[in-house]
């Protein structure tokens, strides 16, 4: 009789403990089913209405990442609606700091086909937006999913010391264009910089690393902006940008960028470097 109610009670407890199991597998997912966005988007835009999904912006990111600490994103602006945006902001809503960065574009970004790529950190299930500006205040946005977790909190690439003693090393890297008459150049920028998320731990001492990252650039061709961007913890280590700007501007590219701590860095190249 011992035995058969100990059964019993094992049966009717297999149920609790599979929903159990299930609940702690799926817990990612469930938690990416928080809607942030509405609240994001008050804070970012307040009311203004946001068109979605109609071809102004295309956004392209993994569904599944294979490092949620390197995720890339690549953001196109057609050329029928590049010349009236004003800025870009790029927005992860499952992030400790949503905005990961947003690009305000000047006179040499070019009137063709607009093309941002970077690599940002993702630290749990998430949406991931492109939202642009135009010069009447109109509101663009494309959305992906992306599967990616603990992306904030993933230990850095490179030791302590040696992460601190690049810092600020940067390199504007020109590309030779496969059209000749394109109205567009293309350019990456690449900055070494550990961009401390302060979620991250220093295994020698047990101590979490203070945040520290690039959080201002801007990009000229001679005296014209191309683009000014803020940035935040999400952007990767080593923040890399990979850009358009306009064929016609004259002069070099050049590059000043600041971090959290007022260290300034500055770079250029010259038109010819491929």
């Amino acid at each position: 009789m011992r035995c058969a109610r100990r059964s019993l009670l094992q049966l009717l407890a297999l149920p609790v403990l599979v929903l159990l199991g299930m609940s702690l597998f799926i817990s990612p997912a469930a938690r990416a089913d928080d809607d942030l966005w509405p609240g994001i988007r008050k804070e970012l835009f307040g009311d203004r209405q946001i068109v979605e999904e109609d071809g102004s912006v295309q956004l392209d990111a993994p569904y599944r990442a294979e490092d949620a600490a390197i995720v890339p994103l690549a953001i196109t602006i057609p050329a029928t609606v590049a010349p009236q945006v004003k800025a870009l902001t790029l927005v992860i809503d499952k992030n400790p700091a949503p905005v990961v960065a947003t690009f305000r574009f000047g006179e040499a970004a070019g009137l063709g086909e607009r093309r941002i790529s970077t690599r940002v950190r993702v630290d749990m299930y998430s949406d991931v937006r492109a939202i642009i500006e135009t010069g009447d205040g109109s509101l663009y946005m494309a959305t992906k999913f992306v599967k990616a977790s603990g992306g904030c909190s993933a230990p850095a690439l490179k030791d302590l010391d040696s992460a601190l003693a690049n810092v600020g090393k940067m390199r504007v890297r020109n590309f030779k264009p496969d059209d000749s008459s394109s109205v567009v150049r293309e350019a990456q920028l690449m900055v070494r910089h550990p961009n401390y998320s302060g979620m991250q731990m220093n295994h020698a001492t047990g101590l979490y690393i203070p945040a520290k990252y690039v959080e201002h650039i801007v990009v000229r061709k001679g005296d014209a902006l191309i683009f000014e961007m803020k940035g935040g913890i999400s952007l990767s280590e080593d923040p890399n940008i990979r850009f358009t700007y306009a064929a016609t501007a004259a002069g070099p590219l050049s590059v000043t960028a600041r971090d959290t701590d007022g260290n300034t860095f500055t770079t250029q190249a010259d038109q010819n470097e491929s």
